[in-house]
């Protein structure tokens, strides 16, 4: 036991969060970054421009708090999402994570469970113990897939007060059918189980791919999560929302804190959706950057999932982590997720995916780790 962790268990810390880990992945000064899903291709200057100029403007009223209600962020984020979706439909937060997090205050707690199916994002056990909800992990196929029956029966079995589904699902990238949507939705009718479907990377779908927001009409406990950290590229301005019943967001306003969105941040996100078109731009290249490198691993003789994301999680490696550190000594830092024979890398830019390819078959072509 560390120094660090015998001071920690020396304060009356909740029995529930003892010998839990904080999230985080690896932050290290390489010149590489595809670690942790970020959209490297940063802001493009005109929206730069934009958001400077919003800012400056917002500052000017900084000795007064912001509006409580964010009205005009909350139309802008309707309008932007369409689906007949009005200001009273969203909800927005400091990142998608209080978004998760305000909905288990509301909706989870003490005596109170959350479903979720590993592998799925390693924050949502996390916040469920945050919230002292209990975490119960359900089941996925052998190939991580999840089918509208499985994930039925294991919600009328379990009956839980909050279920978490990741479309596309971090870390393996593959997005959900509808068809398990509704059937979680109704196999949850009883528990009256409220239903996040957590849509994260939902921009960097293929074309044609329904989103959950089609299904909000007449499901009161329905929640659709989204986030402008990914295709917006605005990870370091903490903006998450969420689509939802008005009800949802009457409840959600419970368990606020007083002004949690700052004026700063409202007005970035306002001027970064007046801009979405030039962002929008950016997310076309990162998926021909994905596709190129599911076409590349599989040339290699790996074995890439299907992705909908700005990421390719892969399999085939018989020590994914003496390639991950092979890897970071080359410069580039990718994710090891702790599942046996794989690795996630994020699509950067042309020349941050070339770099990655071209060391990992050099990687692999030495045999410092080769295919199964």
């Amino acid at each position: 036991m560390t120094d660090q962790l015998a001071r920690l268990n020396r304060l009356p810390l909740r029995d529930n969060l003892r010998g839990l880990t904080p999230y985080g992945a690896p932050q290290l000064d390489v010149p590489i970054l595809l670690n942790v899903n970020e959209n490297t291709h940063g802001v493009p200057e005109d929206v730069l421009k934009a958001i400077s100029e919003a800012v400056t403007a917002a500052a000017a009223g900084l000795n007064r708090y912001p509006d409580r209600e964010f009205s005009e962020l909350r139309s802008a984020l309707a309008e932007y999402l369409g689906h007949g979706l009005e200001a009273e439909n969203i909800w927005a937060a400091n990142g998608s994570n209080e978004v998760l997090q305000q909905t288990l205050q509301a909706f989870g707690g003490p005596g109170r469970t959350a479903l979720g199916f590993p592998p799925t994002y390693s924050m949502y056990p996390l916040l469920a113990s945050g919230t002292d909800t209990e975490y119960v992990s359900g089941l996925r196929a052998a190939d991580y897939g999840l089918s509208a029956e499985y994930a039925a029966e294991q919600v009328r079995e379990l009956e839980p007060n909050v279920v978490f589904l990741s479309s596309p699902n971090n870390p393996t990238g593959t997005g959900l059918g509808l068809d398990v949507v509704k059937a979680v939705y109704e196999a949850g009718e009883e528990s009256r189980t409220i239903v996040i479907v957590d849509e994260a990377y939902h921009e960097f779908a293929h074309d044609g791919t329904p989103s959950a927001l089609t299904l909000l009409p007449g499901r009161e406990r329905l929640i659709v999560t989204r986030t402008m950290s990914k295709a917006f590229a605005l990870a370091g301005a903490r903006l998450g929302y969420m689509a939802a019943a008005p009800e949802v967001t009457d409840a959600l306003r419970l368990v606020r804190l007083p002004y949690h969105l700052s004026a700063v941040t409202q007005a970035t996100a306002l001027a970064a959706l007046q801009h979405r078109e030039a962002l929008m731009a950016d997310v076309e290249d990162i998926k021909a950057q994905r596709d190129r490198i599911v076409s590349e691993l599989t040339r290699m003789g790996l074995t890439p999932a299907a992705s909908d994301s700005n990421f390719v999680f892969f399999g085939g490696l018989e020590n994914p982590h003496a390639v991950w550190q092979a890897l970071l000594d080359c410069g580039v830092l990718i994710r090891d997720v702790g599942i046996p024979g794989h690795l996630r890398v994020t699509a950067g830019t042309e020349a941050e995916t070339t770099a990655f390819l071209e060391a990992l078959e050099r990687i692999l072509t030495r045999q410092t780790a080769v295919p199964a």
